[in-house]
């Protein structure tokens, strides 16, 4: 009886390993945010990570007819960044399945946030900003493959 509980026991460590790294899935790509008025291309950094805008639905400036720029950045000399290829997070880490951790930008209001990114499922992606106890985030959703 132990021989076989021990082969029992190896078999069933085996598979919850296999399974675990089953479910493990991949947030690199491309991502709809849930307003759909950006998508943000996601992926592997310093064993990590980051995320970078790279289509807005309104690329242009309205008032000046030019590219969009980060102009809600409290620092004038990263206010004039363009908004496409600028990073919203840069070196996530891994906090748990499918989840990982830092800060992300909001180029809404200039500021950064504590904030976390989870994968809900291979469609699916939960952002999440935090300034202190108060949290909001938003679901964004993967864009064509």
């Amino acid at each position: 009886m132990s021989r076989r509980f021990a082969v029992l026991s190896i078999l069933l460590a085996a598979l919850s390993g296999a399974t675990a790294h089953a479910q493990s899935a991949d947030a690199s790509g491309t991502w709809l945010t849930q307003a759909g008025d950006a998508r943000v291309k996601i992926s592997k950094c310093g064993g990590g990570i980051c995320g970078v805008i790279v289509w807005l639905r309104e690329p242009t400036d309205t008032a000046t007819g030019q590219p969009a720029t980060d102009s809600k950045n409290p620092n004038p000399a990263l206010a004039r960044r363009p908004m496409i290829g600028l990073p919203l997070f840069s070196g996530m880490q891994p906090s748990g399945p499918n989840k990982w951790s830092g800060q992300i930008y909001n180029a809404d209001d200039g500021s950064t946030y504590a904030s976390s990114v989870t994968l809900t499922g291979a469609e699916a992606l939960r952002v999440e900003g935090c300034v202190g106890a108060l949290c909001g985030g938003e679901t964004w959703t993967r864009a064509g493959r």
